[in-house]
């Protein structure tokens, strides 16, 4: 196979790369997760969160990466818009059943 024959690097590969990323931020955004929160997840996680948006899992970390990238340049975005209706996160509520809070220690009294 010829190096020009590379399809994980043609034009068509990084467009449906781009796409998957962009469902896969939309989704992110409306439930409260943000880009670190979505590289800090396991990889059985972010397989499952992609099922979760109806999108294939991505085979490699480079669609997260963009995916993570287009929440961060949102969220500054909404920071800038907070007014906006895009700014809103309708399903917030549901970021608990991806990204669970830190563990407080128990502490005796």
């Amino acid at each position: 196979m010829a190096d020009d024959d590379d399809y994980a690097h043609s034009d068509v590969s990084v467009s449906r790369r781009a796409e998957k990323a962009r469902r896969l931020a939309t989704y992110l955004w409306d439930r409260d997760i943000s880009g670190a929160e979505l590289l800090a997840l396991p990889a059985a996680a972010r397989r499952k969160l992609a099922r979760a948006a109806a999108t294939n899992p991505p085979s490699t970390e480079e669609t997260w990466t963009v995916a993570a990238r287009l929440l961060d340049e949102k969220n500054a975005w909404a920071a800038r818009n907070p007014e906006h209706p895009a700014a809103g996160r309708p399903f917030a509520e549901e970021k608990i059943l991806w990204v669970k809070p830190p563990v407080r220690p128990w502490t005796s009294g």
